[in-house]
């Protein structure tokens, strides 16, 4: 009797897709083994998702920001994997009906991802291999497991005269599968471990490196410049809740031990090439500084204040024999490389002006932690951290606006952007539901290297009203406030704003991030219970 061809096409069906994800797990455990012997940023997960990253549109990355925050990295990832399972599921499908046509598409698969690592900066063809490496091995499972399958009958069929021989060929074919599965758990845990010692030279360094005492320490923070209010931060942001907005999607863990700068470029007549001890040879300094991302909008988290420790970047560069425009200088743009390839453009007057721009090696009191640079990165008060903040620092290049374009630049967003005035009302929360009475509006105020001279309060479009500033803390931190509100039953916008050190008062005109920061007043709605 013939067999029923939609029973014949079920069991076909499902080994075609427990093929073709067993065969996408092993390539991608192979990967991953062959990326941690060499980058692990060159794995293919990593690798395509930094070039997504680079490929999607502006708008689009600023909406991603705003609904996932610093979760965004992980969403990506896994919306990688959710494509490639289901990729794999479409290939072992395929598999099963043309088997030919489906390595063709696993191995085009690999070589997308090749492509995908080798356009990321400071890529090299070694760069290629993991992909290619994963491409050959799924390539090589699915057609061992598809052609296994294919021999298998179904249980109580003849074969070779022989009842329930098609049993034990799909018993062999499972009994294949959790073998497949077991070798890319090993080989998974290979790589992790590979992983975890390529980091762990570097995580030992970070243990033995003990923070320099600063030659010229900052005063302790002044007496009321934390207001202490209940629902408002503290001065100094803990590292741990400290912001992070970059794109690695794998944390750079660098051996201080082995790190080197280089300063080299236009108008630098005596290059230097560094280690950690030889920078930190120089004087250092420390201060206190709020950094702030572009991509924060009106009210948003995005800012984050820090006692830095670390070298005047100022002084390294005349060192090295550079010379600011003003002075006569060839160069007006320092592009700082990190060692994943990124490139950051800052503008050397500003470094040189001054200012407290610092190669950073502590932050609080602590070594930097490895998510914010670790050894040695760029803290520039005054600007936003895409011209400015450069982690896992590598290289400091001179050369001019007019002749290179940074990462960031490149994706639509100014080549220059001085960090505008905001104030945050960070208590009450939007749609808190209050009780009448005294209630305590406060938040933060930044406008970096100006200072915020005053900030005031309005409800319901009413007047403004004076907020009690906290004690500065010089003119490159963020300064918290508070006003105390009567507040009387029903809903109400509460809207704050701030003005600078210079005199000029926060605009209330909305603009959007790009392409250099958002503007308008921050606005909280509120419920006032009523009485009784």
């Amino acid at each position: 009797m013939e067999a029923h061809p939609s029973r014949d096409a079920r069991p076909r069906r499902t080994t075609g897709a427990v093929s073709g994800v067993v065969a996408a797990v092993a390539g991608l455990a192979s990967a991953q083994l062959a990326a941690a012997a060499g980058r692990p940023e060159a794995s293919p997960v990593t690798a395509v998702g930094g070039a997504v990253v680079d490929l999607t549109p502006v708008a689009v990355r600023e909406w991603a920001i705003r609904l996932f925050g610093t979760s965004d990295k992980l969403v990506l990832g896994l919306g990688i994997l959710a494509v490639l399972a289901a990729f794999a599921v479409g290939t072992g499908l395929l598999a099963v009906r043309h088997l030919p046509a489906a390595l063709a598409v696993t191995g085009g698969f690999g070589l997308v991802g090749a492509l995908a690592a080798l356009s990321r900066p400071g890529a090299s063809w070694r760069d290629a291999l993991p992909s290619l490496v994963g491409a050959l091995v799924s390539a090589g499972v699915l057609y061992l497991l598809v052609t296994a399958a294919g021999r298998t009958r179904p249980a109580g069929a003849a074969r070779g005269g022989a009842d329930g021989a098609g049993s034990m060929d799909r018993r062999r074919f499972g009994r294949l599968v959790v073998a497949v599965l077991a070798a890319s758990a090993g080989v998974g845990l290979g790589a992790r471990r590979l992983g975890a010692h390529g980091s762990a030279d570097a995580t030992a360094s970070r243990a033995r490196f003990r923070l320099p005492r600063a030659t010229v320490p900052a005063p302790p923070v002044p007496a009321g410049a934390d207001l202490r209010v209940p629902g408002l931060g503290p001065f100094l942001t803990p590292n741990q809740d400290f912001y992070r907005v970059d794109t690695a999607l794998v944390v750079p863990r660098v051996d201080a031990d082995t790190w080197r700068l280089r300063v080299h470029g236009e108008g630098v007549t005596r290059p230097l090439e560094l280690d950690l001890r030889q920078l930190l040879a120089r004087p250092v300094v420390e201060h206190d500084i709020t950094l702030t991302c572009v991509s924060n909008e009106v009210g948003g988290p995005y800012a984050g204040n820090a006692r830095w420790l670390g070298v005047r970047l100022g002084d390294l560069l005349r060192e090295a024999g550079v010379r600011p425009p003003s002075q006569g200088g060839s160069a007006d743009q320092l592009v700082a490389r990190s060692v994943d390839g990124m490139t950051i453009g800052t503008p050397v007057e500003a470094v040189m002006d001054g200012r407290a721009a610092l190669l950073a090696v502590g932050m609080n009191g602590r070594p930097l932690p490895f998510a914010h640079g670790f050894p040695v990165r760029m803290v520039v008060p005054g600007l936003y951290g895409y011209v400015s903040a450069c982690k896992w620092l590598a290289e400091l290049r001179l050369t001019t606006f007019a002749a290179y374009d940074a990462y960031w630049v490149r994706r639509s967003w100014a080549q220059q952007a001085r960090i505008k005035t905001q104030a945050r009302i960070d208590t009450p929360r939007p749609y808190a539901d209050l009780s009448p009475g005294r209630v305590a509006v406060a938040g933060v105020a930044w406008a970096q290297h100006r200072g915020i001279e005053r900030v005031q309060v309005r409800v319901d479009g009413g007047a403004w009203q004076e907020a009690r500033l906290g004690t500065a803390d010089g003119v490159d931190t963020w300064r918290q406030w508070v006003w105390p509100w009567q507040a009387t039953p029903g809903r109400h916008t509460l809207e704050v704003r701030a003005t600078d050190g210079t005199g000029t008062v926060q605009t209330g005109v909305r603009t959007g991030t790009v392409p250099d920061g958002a503007t308008g007043w921050h606005a909280v709605d509120v419920n006032v219970r009523a009485l009784g």
